[in-house]
């Protein structure tokens, strides 16, 4: 069989999908959290309470994960550039629709929507790597594509900012309403572009040479078939206790990332009192700006180094660190302290991802992917609540301003405790 350069076939795949995947995520994660931008002004608009926002935002998980394992299935059935492309358009529509919202009730319905529509866009997207990328090469892949995490916080942030700025009042719309409609359009138009730009895997990939689709192929299948020999059916994720680990230790993730996009515009408004949008639109942008450096280093070494659970623990404790220094009082000091726990959560997941797929094959990593991002992700819905209620309750019983941050730093150093137990192949 022809053979090609293993690292040329492989930077060639990846500087073809990375940044047009990467680009899909950025819009995933502006459409889902730009409503925190100006959480303060919605719940004017809509006469609600803290408490009712946070109900509204954590309610996407609802939808979420549902239909995590479904929406998975099916890209695995009918091909990526399919699925991947109507969830896009779907989920563009939605989330520009939520600017005519005028209730709490209206604003929940569209926030479970949007839930739904993207579910399988993320496990989706880890599957598809899997298709391109081999295991040891995997985490910095992955590493790679969500950095766009950080990224629609660098870009989006100042972008919403401006946004909000220059166009409230015009046509009678708030700064929040034509926030959501010009970042719901693109994204619509992105999801027909999937159609041209993506192929459903490497024998589909027209811009591999032959001995390069053949190489790949054949380096993918190899490693599949020696993973489906020990979990190749659906039903061997559910049964694997690993996998149950992983869930306890992307919750804690979940709880702490989801909570910070709730409530890390309102902290930091309240820490630098008296700045227009556009300052606090670029002071947001640092902390995830250092997590895109935190994140691509750390899974670069854990590739190179083939460890994975130290990686993911030291980055837990990072995050717990920075939680804690968030408390300092010093207003630039609180910053660092919220760049060093966006950087150390967001480090954690590159590496974490590349850990179910070390031992799980075929429809079984299909349903294991979808399993653990799913079932997880109650955190998700319920972290906005658990960071406000613990600060409420800081204050009234324990005359604490923000025990909502303590409460996030001991999530996750639990995270790191536990990720230590996975049990190594």
């Amino acid at each position: 069989m022809s053979t090609a350069p293993g690292p040329a076939v492989l930077r060639k795949v990846a500087w073809r999908l990375l940044p047009f995947l990467c680009l899909l995520y950025i819009f995933n994660i502006r459409n889902r959290s730009n409503i925190s931008f100006r959480r303060e002004t919605i719940e004017m608009d809509l006469g609600i309470t803290p408490v009712d926002f946070d109900l509204a935002y954590g309610l996407f998980y609802f939808g979420y994960l549902l239909f995590q394992m479904p929406s998975n299935l099916m890209l695995r059935h009918i091909g990526a550039r399919r699925a991947l492309a109507a969830m896009m358009v779907t989920w563009g529509a939605i989330s520009a629709a939520t600017l005519a919202v005028t209730s709490l009730n209206g604003l929940s319905l569209m926030r479970i929507l949007l839930g739904v529509a993207q579910a399988g866009f993320f496990p989706g997207v880890i599957l598809y790597l899997t298709f391109w990328f081999p295991n040891r090469e995997r985490a910095r892949a992955i590493a790679l594509f969500m950095v766009a995490i950080s990224l629609s916080g660098v870009l989006g942030n100042p972008v919403a900012g401006a946004i909000s700025h220059y166009l409230d009042g015009v046509g009678s719309w708030k700064g929040w309403q034509w926030i959501l409609l010009l970042e719901g359009l693109p994204t619509m138009l992105l999801g027909l572009l999937v159609l041209l730009l993506l192929s459903d895997g490497p024998e589909h990939a027209r811009w591999l040479s032959e001995p390069e689709r053949e190489w790949l192929q054949a380096r993918i299948t190899e490693e599949q078939a020696q993973v489906q020999r020990k979990a190749g059916r659906l039903l061997d994720a559910g049964y694997d206790l690993r996998v149950w680990l992983l869930i306890a230790v992307y919750c804690t993730v979940a709880v702490g990332t989801n909570a910070a996009g709730a409530y890390l515009p309102k902290m930091i408004r309240k820490r630098f009192e008296g700045e227009d949008d556009l300052i606090v639109g670029l002071l947001l942008a640092l902390p995830h700006l250092c997590a895109i450096v935190g994140m691509t280093i750390l899974g670069a070494h854990s590739d190179r180094t083939g460890e994975r659970r130290g990686h993911v623990a030291l980055a837990a404790f990072v995050a717990a660190g920075g939680w804690l220094l968030a408390l300092h009082p010093d207003s630039r000091l609180a910053l660092v302290g919220f760049c060093l726990a966006q950087m150390g959560m967001m480090s954690m997941l590159p590496v974490f991802w590349a850990m179910p797929t070390a031992f799980l094959g075929g429809v079984a990593a299909a349903g294991g992917i979808a399993l653990i991002n799913s079932i997880a992700n109650l955190g998700g819905l319920f972290g906005p609540t658990i960071l406000g209620e613990a600060t409420r309750l800081g204050r009234e019983q324990l005359s604490l301003q923000d025990g909502g941050l303590i409460a996030m730093a001991i999530i996750l150093f639990l995270g790191g405790v536990l990720v230590l137990f996975v049990r190594k192949e």
